[in-house]
């Protein structure tokens, strides 16, 4: 059942701590949460220039919507998964960029720019990438899409990447109703520089990918030799999802300052790229250090001891994923019957519905899953998880 929009009810003490408000406070809270959080001004080569999080609140009107730009990647034998997962996250209001990559037929290819053909804001990645699993040019790739999105989308506010494996937990309407109370400079990425085990098996490894050089997909190449930690920056891991704003990315891509080029030669030969490449550089540049949210927006469940790979979620995991909160959940095997438990009880779709239905685009309508990323988000913020978590 849909419910009107509703302000969130955060509220900043004298030590910042983020509790729940009565509405009348409502004034009086957004502010201050913008007073705290609003951290530096937009970054544009070759001077930085400010950029406003928000427009202006009055008890009428509701803080304006944010835009989203998705990246959604698969491989051979992944584009209907692809067609499932966008209709899934589907909003007009939002950029879709779509990714099977080389090893993936180009009939395959092909039905998939055909199922999107009438969505204008969605786009299909033409001249695929050779993706090596582990390899750099898994970064290579996040880049590539993160390029072709700062071109063909002028006004989203959050980078959002998703694989074949993932699947929604809530409806877009919701993400972008809470969203929308948060300040436009916030990086949700989940990160730690105690990289424990990793810094044996993945720091001071050397590898070769023959992807950067091959047309054919193969495994890594692994040198003799090992190298010392760097000493210039700090190396910080975590997971590849992340949620990244649109001033951090330009940052990346456009690299005024050198931390982005030295970082991505830096990782060509780090294993597994995409779980340490935008920690360290947001981690390791004063500009950004301070906008890290440290949670990837996912629910994501691990053997004990962890595997190589996530547990493959099921029905019998429905509660624990609503009760985290996040927005988003992997991994998924294929045609999983919780996709459809999904659909019906969560995304309000049926699960055999492949039309979208269009809406106004500055229409939302948040339903009480919005409730479970408002109690998420708000802990993220509170006192004891913000600032104690970011890049330590």
């Amino acid at each position: 059942m849909s419910t009107k929009r509703s302000h969130l009810r955060f509220r900043l003490t004298s030590n910042h701590r983020l509790t729940y408000l009565t509405p009348s406070l409502f004034l009086l809270t957004i502010f201050s949460l913008f007073l705290f959080l609003s951290l530096k001004p937009h970054h544009s080569p070759p001077k930085p220039h400010p950029t406003p999080t928000t427009t202006s609140t009055s008890p009428t009107t509701l803080p304006s919507l944010p835009r989203f730009a998705y990246f959604i990647t698969g491989s051979t034998g992944d584009g209907s998964r692809l067609n499932r997962l966008l209709r899934a996250v589907y909003h007009r209001r939002n950029y879709y960029l779509l990714h099977l990559d080389l090893e993936a037929s180009d009939a395959e290819r092909g039905d998939l720019v055909k199922s999107v053909g009438g969505l204008e804001n969605v786009m299909v990645v033409g001249k695929a990438n050779l993706v090596t699993s582990k390899g750099p040019t898994m970064i290579a790739c996040l880049l590539h899409a993160v390029a072709i999105l700062l071109k063909r989308g002028k006004d989203w506010n959050w980078f959002i990447n998703l694989s074949a494996q993932d699947y929604p937990l809530m409806p877009q309407d919701d993400i972008l109703h809470i969203f929308s109370y948060l300040p436009r400079d916030l990086n949700f990425l989940e990160h730690t520089t105690n990289i424990g085990w990793k810094e044996f098996q993945r720091a001071r490894p050397i590898i070769i990918d023959p992807g950067l050089y091959h047309s054919k997909k193969s495994g890594v190449f692994w040198a003799k030799e090992k190298r010392s930690m760097p000493a210039s920056f700090k190396l910080f891991m975590g997971s590849a999802w992340v949620v990244l704003t649109r001033p951090f990315l330009e940052f990346c891509v456009w690299g005024w300052d050198n931390l982005p080029r030295t970082l991505l030669m830096y990782y060509t030969n780090f294993l597994s790229s995409p779980e340490g490449y935008f920690h360290t550089v947001i981690c390791n540049h004063k500009d950004y250090q301070n906008t890290t949210v440290n949670h990837d927006m996912h629910f994501i469940k691990w053997d004990n001891p962890p595997k190589q790979f996530p547990v493959n979620l099921t029905i019998q995991h429905f509660s624990e994923m609503l009760e985290s909160g996040a927005p988003f959940a992997h991994s998924f095997s294929k045609d999983d019957p919780v996709l459809d438990k999904i659909d019906t009880e969560l995304l309000g779709r049926r699960s055999d519905q492949s039309n979208i239905i269009f809406e106004k685009i500055d229409a939302i309508r948040p339903t009480q899953s919005s409730k479970r990323l408002e109690k998420l988000v708000s802990d993220l913020l509170s006192t004891q998880n913000f600032r104690p978590k970011q890049c330590k």
